[in-house]
């Protein structure tokens, strides 16, 4: 029986929308990435989060098919849960800071490959999209007013693996980001919020994260 929480992580205004993000507390309990991985395509989650070191920050991260090595919405949602100024991750250290009720976390622009920005001549265009046949991690995404920065997007992650649309992705915001080298307003899926820019050599990514429902899941985990 594995014990997990869920957090909704870059909330909307108000606390609405926000990807949902399991986190497993006791990282400890199941120490082999198999196990790990089972428990998250169990739990069907875009991303899962084990805490293996609560104090230090130590998380691993996978999606139901894949362990990632940095996500943006685990780390958001882990950092606020947590409580720590930094995160350990598999590709490295990541700086938390606070200010003004969000959680905000920065990475190195290196770690953001694997995923492709598409841009879209309209935010009308974006939303009108069909989910694309997996294959490619698409993001895509239209000024909604690029003078004031704001952007409507929307996350294929394209791995067949159930996830064929995330509601808010950390690491592709970070990448447009990074892409563009300037502070960003995004709007993603249902009505989700991200706050993305440069910030010391570095790209920086948060937003509100708010509780969701902590769960017992009989059966999950078990061989």
């Amino acid at each position: 029986m594995t014990e997990f929480e869920v957090l909704r992580v870059f909330c909307g205004p108000g606390g609405s929308h926000g990807n949902e993000l399991g986190v497993v507390r006791d990282g400890a309990a199941v120490p082999e990435r198999a196990d790990r991985q089972r428990i998250a395509r169990e739990l069907g989650y875009s991303e899962t989060v084990f805490v293996d070191d609560p104090e230090r920050g130590e998380i691993d991260i996978y999606t139901p098919s894949v362990r990632l090595p940095f996500a943006g919405h685990p780390c958001v949602g882990a950092a606020w849960l947590l409580g720590v100024d930094r995160l350990v991750t598999a590709a490295g250290e990541v700086a938390v800071r606070r200010e003004d009720g969000l959680t905000r976390i920065a990475a190195r622009p290196e770690w953001l490959s694997g995923r492709t920005l598409r841009r879209y001549g309209s935010a009308a265009e974006v939303e009108a999209l069909e989910v694309p046949p997996p294959g490619e991690w698409v993001y895509a995404w239209a000024w909604r007013d690029e003078a004031a920065g704001t952007v409507r997007a929307r996350a294929f992650p394209g791995r067949g693996d159930g996830i064929d649309e995330d509601e808010a992705t950390g690491a592709a915001a970070l990448l447009l980001a990074a892409s563009l080298g300037r502070p960003l307003t995004i709007t993603q899926g249902r009505g989700s919020r991200l706050l993305a820019g440069p910030r010391g050599g570095l790209v920086e990514v948060g937003g509100l994260v708010a509780r969701g429902r902590a769960q017992r899941a009989g059966g999950v985990g078990s061989a």
